[in-house]
């Protein structure tokens, strides 16, 4: 059914990573929300982290928009699925304004996004160590494209009065609105490591801190009357919005009869990458989805008929995962009767047999360990064999980031063929009811793995 959504709107962008996208988008969600605005988050892009904190701004799930992963076809519905019920949508752009897949043009980059929404974009300028020089990197960005509209700047890193005033005649000259500026400030710093920074799940209450801190920056050096005002500019979008249920029954699936069966989700500090979209089609589905933290939960969730462990940082918890002997053998004892597991990049390392020298679950037979070497981009595969998630030939795209690297033992056939970027190679495992890849794969762009998974998962009651 289309519909027309009418919800204020802003696109917070920069020429480049390291800008300070994060914390102008975190601080103005927060802001808002301590207005008593009901806000929207979104992330372009693949990311996982950045969600967590917006969540945490907030009050809802960050959401991502990935015209790779998903389609630019389901960049709309998405949006308005996410955006449901919320007065105005906060939407934290990714790398730099028109960065996206490598060699495909503006393909998955915040300029896509920004018109796909027809969304106004906020430029977040690093103003340190320039002036007049600010003017012509806007005014470059500004007309690069004459569909993507950026209706103003807020300029980040400024060192003092004196600076601002430079940087602020430069751009008044351009023609250019200054809607914010912030000083170089520590407060608002949120730690990184070898993946970028720490999640929410792992640092609360130091999170809840930073950001209280973004929001007190953007609140003192910030517009947010003309914000608000901006974001009230953006067009009405039409289209139908995204719904589990239909997705799935445009696939061509419907809910089994009978008993739910209880799909585990791992969770806790260990586990923190997933979509949001999957657990609401796995519900879809007919499944009740339960989480539970391989840290601290010494038994899966009660009558546990399948398992879904998505990505995270086990590498760093490898030691207190390994401790929970108990939980290990569960999991082991489950894939081994058959029940679907579902395992991605941190679930596929918890599923091996050993992790840095450490006992893993030891459902496959394959030894992984942590390197200096980052592997990261977006990925096209296909399903080598029939699995859990897909049949045989199911093209899927997928994102890949990650620093270990895993020694296969015997006993599985690949997950998935991956044909682009690079040569043709295989990946990842499948084993009876185990599917485990490094591939991350957005469900919302294959509803049917949700459907299979609880299909082939053991009902309450049921032997397992």
């Amino acid at each position: 059914m289309v519909s027309t959504l009418r919800i204020p709107r802003l696109v917070v962008a920069a020429p480049s990573s390291g800008s300070g996208k994060t914390t102008v988008a975190t601080g103005l969600m927060a802001a808002f929300t301590g207005r008593g605005l009901t806000v929207s988050p979104h992330k372009a892009g693949p990311d996982y982290i950045d969600p967590g904190y917006h969540a945490l701004a907030t009050g809802r799930p960050g959401r991502n928009l990935d015209a790779y992963l998903c389609g630019t076809e389901l960049l709309g519905p998405l949006f308005a699925h996410g955006a449901a019920g919320a007065d105005l949508a906060v939407v934290e752009g990714v790398m730099g304004l028109y960065d996206g897949a490598a060699g495909q043009g503006e393909l998955a980059s915040t300029a896509q996004l920004a018109k796909a929404l027809r969304a106004p974009v906020v430029l977040v300028v690093d103003g340190s160590s320039q002036s007049r020089s600010v003017a012509a990197l806007v005014h470059g960005f500004a007309s690069w494209d004459p569909e993507v509209r950026i209706g103003g700047v807020i300029l980040n890193k400024v060192g003092s009065d004196r600076h601002e005033e430079l940087l602020r005649e430069a751009l008044d000259e351009a023609g250019v609105d200054v809607l914010g500026v912030l000083r170089r400030t520590p407060q608002a710093a949120t730690p990184s490591r070898h993946l970028g920074l720490v999640p929410v799940a792992e640092r609360e209450p130091d999170a809840v801190a930073a950001v209280a801190a973004m929001a007190e920056q953007v609140r003192a050096g910030c517009d947010l009357d003309a914000l608000w005002a901006l974001a009230r500019s953006a067009p009405p979008l039409t289209g139908a919005p995204w719904d589990p249920a239909g997705a799935l029954a445009g696939a061509g699936t419907s809910p089994p009869s009978g008993p739910r069966p209880v799909v585990a989700v791992a969770g806790g500090a260990a586990f923190t990458f997933s979509y949001a979209e999957h657990a609401e089609l796995l519900t879809a589905a007919g499944a009740e989805v339960v989480p539970f933290d391989p840290l601290r939960d010494e038994h899966l969730p009660e009558s546990t008929g399948a398992l879904v462990i998505g990505g995270g940082f086990p590498e760093v918890y490898a030691p207190e995962l390994s401790a929970n002997a108990a939980l290990r053998a569960e999991v082991a004892a489950l894939a081994a009767a058959g029940a679907p597991v579902a395992a991605e990049c941190a679930g596929l390392l918890y599923l091996a047999r050993e992790l840095d020298g450490a006992p893993m679950c030891g459902v496959l037979d394959a030894s992984a360990r942590m390197t200096e070497r980052l592997t990261l981009g977006y990925r096209d595969a296909v399903a080598v064999g029939d699995s859990v998630l897909a049949p045989a030939g199911t093209r899927v795209s997928g994102h890949e980031f990650h620093r270990t690297r895993l020694e296969p033992g015997a006993g599985t056939e690949p997950a998935w063929g991956v044909v682009r970027p690079g040569p043709p190679r295989t990946e990842g495992f499948v084993r009876g009811g185990v599917h485990a890849s490094y591939l991350h794969v957005h469900w919302a762009a294959l509803p049917t793995a949700a459907s299979r998974l609880v299909a082939r998962a053991v009902r309450p009651g049921a032997p397992v």
